[in-house]
Parts: structure tokens; C-alpha cells; sequence
């Protein structure tokens, strides 16, 4: 049934709306209908689950597969449900309530992924057999396979024109691959273990993968070169799912939480606590007001995402003076330097709050624990046990919080080089220079800011060195 969750929070935070429950096992995927009226799930228990957004509408179950669900899709019509099965078929579901269905069959394996091309015209299914295949849809036949992995292929999806695919396997790659040529453009082999993920960017020119390594990278398949690399869990990141303006990533892992990541600012923006379990699958809405997430625990719940709406303004104000690009290098990898935007960054709370409540990241500048606001939630009545009394670590000791459910305040903005105008200094017109050189100003200022930011976290990273450094000689000397 689908339970409505009240929840008070600040505006501009992810909120919980709405729990399914019905699953009797882990959730593997989720998926909305662009129609924005309903949810699509698949399990372990075999089972495909519509739920309908209307609480007097019943879901509809699509029996049929003989084991595991490893994915569900819906098309961009709404009209039918893909489903990939560890029984070694695909499914299309007409989506109503019979529920008919025509198999498709071609792996000799258990068909881990499928997912539909912008137009609906072609589907494609990953397998363990190490293969990727592509179906035409509206006469239901196998048209042609993608081989190259050296292992289980997990997931693959096209890129928004369908000329290109790109697909995640356990042999630790990611593969671009050319429809047209039916071959490998690129390979990264970045990863340190299994690839759980891979999804394409919705302008077309990234690309974004997790892993069993706990990572999430982005790549710019223009230059093959790496953008972003987020350490991003403390266990394997099982999905991820871009935002429909390209500037959040949202993640899911088994330790059990979810994460949206900042890609214009390179940085982690919120950590939501709602499951009870390793969280398995996450997916946004196609207007990305909405996101949903599946989990061990057997629920899908769907979530408002709020922030949205506020960050763009801010984004659109920034990039109207001098517009970077979407995706910066990551300030999470000790490879690249930090972004450079003029977006203040938040304090981060490394509180885990209990379920359904979000917690936002300290900044670097600050890590003094924070006491944060209380949310007012209303739960079910078997509403989970409350989690163990959570830990802020300062740099001089650990700080305990009182365990309720929070939301982290809102830093003040980060005044640590603040610009100070001169007097004497009359500001440049760029309205009199031409637009060539306008821009190449522009580009300068962006790199020089890159610059500054990048100094500023080796001087925090030296700081710290140098504290563990102290703390080390005085347990040292206190030893001795």
C-alpha cells in the first residue's frame, strides 16, 4: 500500500513524499513514467509492480518472469514496461491492468539492464553472457550485438541521439560504443572494481559510472578525460541518475543512504537517510522535481526534490556574468583542482539523521559539529527503531548529537578570501572590448579562480597533515 508521509522541512531540502510497499524482496530498479502518474518497480521476488500516484488507484503486479527482476523501464510513451530477468528474458508490459506481455528472448544468460532510446524505437539489454544487444521495438526483433567485455555487462544505455552507447561491466570498464560502426570508441578503465553503473549525461557529452569501489567518475567523451572522480560511499555504489538539467548526480549504495552530488560545484550537496536498508536503485522524474529509490528493505519511496528550483536561480544569476561550463573537475578528487563557481558552499552535516530526513555537508572551511534544526515528521505507526546516537568527528575530538530526526541549517556564506573592491580600481566595461576578447577574459578570470581554489585546499590538506603529524608525536613521546 501506499502509505503519504507528512513531513515539514526547509524549503529548498529534499522531502519525502510518498512509501510503496508491496515487494516481498530486495528492489533492484525503479522508473518513472513521464507522464508523472506513476512508478515502476522491479524485485528479487520476480515481480513488477506499478504504482499509481493516486491513492484510490491500486497498483497493478505483472507476474510472468521465473526469477529475479534486475531492471524495469518504462518507454518514453508511458505505453509499455521493459523488464530483464535472471531467467534470461526480457519482458515488454503493455502497462495497464492485464498486464500483457511478449518475450523477447536472445541471451544466454541473466539479462541484468535494459533501457529504452529517446525516440522508442530501440531497446537495449546487457546480459552475463558478457553481451549487449539491440532490439527494434515496434516489430520486436533482435537487430544486432555489441561484444567486447571480458565479464558480466551491467548496465548500458543510449545516448540522447542513439548514436552512441554507453555500458558498465564487471571487468572494471566503461565502453563507448559506435552504433553506426558497431565497435568501441573509447574504454576507461578508471575503476578499481566492478562497474555497477554507467549513464550518459542529458546534453550527450559525459558520461557518468559507479562502482564497486565506492566511486562515482565523469568523463567528457569529447577528450576521453576524466572531470570528476567522487569518493562518494563507504560501500558500492549500485546507481546513479542525472538530474534533467545535468547539474545534480544522485546516488545509492549499500550503506544504506542516498547522496545528491553538485556537478557545477564539483562538491556533495545533501545525504538523505530513508531506507533501512542498502539502498539498491535511484532514479529522477523527467521534469526532475521528483525522485524515487528502491531498496533491500523491500520499499520504494518517492521523494520531493525541492532544492532544484532554488540552486538553478542561483546557478542561472553566476553563469548570466561569466558562464563556466556544467561540470567542473571534482573537489573530491586529490587528482584535480576544485571548481571555481561563486556559488557559496554549504556546511556539511555528518550527522545521520533517522529515516526520511536529509542531511546536508559540512564545508571544509568549518567542521565544528552543528546542532540542527528539528523535523516534524509523521511515520507510520511501524515506523523503524531509532538509529544509534550519531557522531560529528572535529578536528579535536568527537562530538556527539542527540539522535532525532534533522535537517542541517544552512551555512553562513564562505567568507574565507572575501574580494575586497579598491577604491582607486574603476571596473572593467566589457561592453567597449570585442566579444572575442571578452571572452578570453573570461576564461582567464575562470582558470585563475580554478587556480586560487586549488591553493586553498593544499593549504587545508597541509594543515590537516600537519595536525595528524603533531597528534602522532605526542602519542608518540606520551608512549615513550
Amino acid at each position: 500500500d501506499a502509505l503519504p508521509i507528512c513531513t515539514s522541512v526547509t524549503a529548498a531540502d529534499p522531502s519525502l513524499e510518498r512509501s510503496f510497499r508491496g515487494h516481498k524482496d530486495t528492489v533492484l530498479s525503479v522508473d518513472f513514467n513521464s507522464n508523472m502518474k506513476q512508478v515502476v518497480s522491479g524485485s528479487i521476488d520476480g515481480t513488477v509492480i506499478v504504482w499509481n500516484f493516486k491513492p484510490q488507484m491500486r497498483p497493478f503486479k505483472f507476474v510472468g518472469h521465473t526469477d529475479a527482476v534486475n531492471c524495469v523501464a518504462f518507454s518514453p510513451s508511458g505505453s509499455l514496461i521493459a523488464s530483464s530477468s535472471k531467467d534470461k528474458t526480457i519482458r515488454l508490459w503493455n502497462n495497464n491492468v492485464e498486464g500483457s506481455s511478449a518475450v523477447l528472448k536472445g541471451h544466454v544468460g541473466g539479462v541484468r539492464s535494459v533501457s529504452f532510446s529517446c525516440d522508442g524505437q530501440l531497446l537495449l539489454s546487457t546480459s552475463d553472457d558478457k553481451s549487449i544487444k539491440v532490439w527494434s521495438l515496434p516489430d520486436k526483433r533482435f537487430r544486432f550485438a555489441l561484444n567486447g567485455h571480458s565479464n558480466w555487462v551491467r548496465s548500458a544505455e543510449f545516448s540522447p541521439d542513439a548514436r552512441l552507447v554507453v555500458s558498465a561491466s564487471d571487468d572494471k570498464t566503461v565502453r563507448l560504443w559506435d552504433l553506426d560502426q558497431r565497435s568501441v570508441v573509447h574504454t576507461f578503465a578508471d575503476h578499481t572494481g566492478i562497474v555497477t553503473k554507467a549513464r550518459f549525461h542529458p546534453d550527450g557529452t559525459c558520461i557518468a559510472s559507479a562502482g564497486a569501489d565506492n566511486s562515482i567518475n565523469v568523463w567528457d567523451i569529447r577528450t576521453n578525460r576524466l572531470l570528476q572522480h567522487y569518493a562518494a560511499h563507504t560501500e558500492t555504489v549500485n546507481d546513479i541518475s542525472f538530474h534533467p538539467s545535468g547539474l545534480f548526480l544522485l546516488s545509492s549504495s549499500n550503506d544504506a543512504t542516498l547522496k545528491v552530488w553538485d556537478l557545477r560545484e564539483g562538491h556533495l550537496m545533501y545525504t538523505l537517510y530513508g531506507h533501512e536498508r542498502a539502498t539498491t536503485a535511484v532514479a529522477f522524474s523527467t521534469l526532475g522535481d521528483y525522485f524515487c529509490s528502491g531498496s533491500a528493505d523491500s520499499s520504494v519511496l518517492l521523494w520531493k526534490s525541492n532544492f532544484d528550483a532554488a540552486l538553478e536561480s542561483v546557478i542561472a544569476s553566476a553563469a548570466a556574468a561569466a558562464p563556466p561550463p556544467v561540470i567542473v573537475p571534482s573537489r573530491s578528487s586529490p587528482r584535480r583542482p576544485a571548481s571555481a563557481s561563486k556559488v557559496k558552499e554549504r556546511k556539511r552535516s555528518r550527522t545521520p539523521p533517522s529515516r526520511g530526513v536529509v542531511s546536508r555537508p559540512t564545508s571544509q572551511a568549518d567542521r565544528r559539529p552543528t546542532h540542527p534544526a528539528t523535523v516534524n515528521v509523521t511515520r507510520p505507526v511501524t515506523a523503524p527503531a531509532a538509529r544509534p546516537i550519531p557522531r560529528v568527528v572535529a578536528e579535536n575530538g568527537v562530538h556527539p548529537l542527540p539522535a532525532v530526526p534533522t535537517v542541517a541549517e544552512p551555512s553562513e556564506l564562505d567568507n574565507e578570501n572575501p574580494r575586497i573592491p579598491s577604491s582607486a580600481t574603476r571596473p572593467l566595461d566589457k561592453s567597449q572590448l570585442p566579444e572575442e576578447l571578452a571572452g578570453t577574459l573570461d576564461h582567464i578570470v575562470g582558470q585563475l579562480d580554478i587556480i586560487c581554489k586549488t591553493l586553498q585546499v593544499l593549504e587545508q590538506r597541509v594543515t590537516v597533515n600537519e595536525n595528524n603529524v603533531q597528534q602522532l608525536m605526542k602519542r608518540f613521546s606520551d608512549s615513550s
